[in-house]
């Protein structure tokens, strides 16, 4: 194999990404009053963000947010699910809030992940929940995704819930009503506000990929809201029966089908490879070992050390998932760091004014009478061409001299030794 490195003037960046981590989180609404969230994430870096809203007078702890939030965290997404104000472990007054007000409280989540983690690539919402996402969507430039849970086309939808209270509170202004054996105060401005919602022109303006989950049994929020959404929403859109399920998704399986489907469809819009579905227990290793076990992918792998862990994959050029490097760009990935760390190590040692190292590499098949340095003079050899970046005010001497040491750092050794192979069933 020839190596052969050169000083160059211009640098890439190459990035890599992994149960479950709970962190409670509270932020402030738009009055000032503290409303309670829960992160949870996968333990090493998230290769997305995603935010959860709940369904109407319900929290962040109903079974349908938990399940799929641990599931989504389960395989690399973290997820941020939070109480709408005066519900849950929210601070306000339930009997002040309205539609508007949640759509509100969302951004403010928005903003808080922004500011403390990052901004969610998914909104997920479910039942209004998902018609807050849905109003919301378009103003958060960071999103890529929605996905609405039996979510109402319109929000006036759910004043059938307390149909029989409408003429109480238009009359005395607010009513207790008894939703699901619990009991509420609904007030006039509340039945105003949802009056006022035009769902519709925010959905078909979004410009965000949307993915629609509902349940044809579903008793609260009736399947045709699900047909309107889609009629109204612009391409890239798709639409998932739910078969049997109830509106909340209590049945476990419902909602593990949710997630899975999410992960899957999600990777094809948000800024990041597929999302892969992949056991993350952690291996015992001794220092120095690796271990690669397959996900469940074609050709996806999960690639382990005594303390990190990265996937690696096809392209999908080669009927991968491409949910990581190939085994090529590990190879060049191992000798580009080698080679940026034994730039680092030498130009220290000798207190150098090298600023940042930066190394790209490429791998390629060439013939071996191409190759003017090579002994081999037939058939193909491969070639590894890197380019070194040596930002900072060094002479042209000091330059030479860090690329000629680079060039002896123990990777590139390596690779023009003899090197012994074996490999034995287990």
């Amino acid at each position: 194999m020839h190596v052969r490195t050169i000083l160059a003037k211009s640098s890439t960046e190459i990035t890599v990404t992994e149960s479950i981590h709970r962190e409670k989180l509270t932020f402030l609404n738009q009055q000032g009053q503290q409303l309670a969230a829960l992160l949870e994430s996968p333990e090493t870096k998230p290769i997305a963000y995603a935010l959860f809203t709940h369904c109407f007078t319900c929290s962040k702890d109903i079974a349908a947010a938990s399940r799929v939030s641990r599931a989504l965290a389960a395989r690399g997404v973290a997820v941020v699910r939070f109480d709408f104000t005066g519900l849950g472990n929210s601070e306000g007054d339930f009997a002040n809030t309205n539609f508007s007000s949640n759509v509100a409280d969302l951004i403010c989540a928005v903003d808080h992940m922004r500011d403390t983690l990052k901004a969610p690539a998914i909104l997920i919402g479910h039942s209004l929940g998902g018609a807050a996402v849905l109003s919301a969507a378009g103003y958060i430039s960071e999103v890529r995704a929605v996905v609405t849970i039996g979510a109402p086309a319109e929000p006036e939808h759910i004043s059938h819930l307390f149909e029989a209270n409408i003429d109480e509170i238009e009359e005395k202004g607010h009513a207790v009503v008894n939703l699901s054996g619990r009991t509420f105060t609904i007030s006039k401005q509340f039945l105003d506000d949802i009056a006022t919602q035009d769902l519709s022109e925010r959905i078909r303006t979004m410009q965000k990929a949307l993915l629609i989950f509902h349940a044809p049994a579903d008793d609260i929020v009736q399947i045709d809201s699900a047909r309107r959404i889609f009629e109204a929403a612009r391409h890239p859109k798709s639409f998932i029966s739910l078969d049997s399920a109830d509106h909340l998704l209590t049945r476990k399986q419902d909602s593990q089908y949710v997630a899975n489907t999410i992960a899957a469809w999600a990777g094809r819009y948000i800024p990041v490879a597929e999302i892969a579905a992949k056991d993350t227990t952690r291996p015992k290793l001794k220092s120095g070992e690796v271990l690669v076990r397959e996900t469940d992918g074609k050709f996806g792998q999960d690639v382990f050390t005594d303390s990190h862990h990265v996937l690696a994959d096809e392209p999908t050029r080669n009927d991968g998932r491409d949910t990581g490097p190939d085994p090529y760009e590990f190879l060049l990935a191992a000798l580009g760091t080698c080679i940026s760390m034994t730039a680092r190590m030498y130009a220290s040692h000798k207190k150098l004014p090298l600023e940042k190292v930066s190394v790209k590499l490429s791998h390629s098949r060439i013939h071996a009478e191409d190759c003017e340095h090579c002994e081999t003079k037939d058939g193909k050899i491969d070639r590894i061409e890197s380019e070194l970046v040596l930002e900072g005010d060094l002479t042209a001497e000091q330059r030479q001299r860090v690329l000629e040491i680079s060039n002896k750092c123990p990777v590139h050794r390596t690779l023009h030794s003899e090197i012994d192979v074996q490999t034995r069933l287990a």
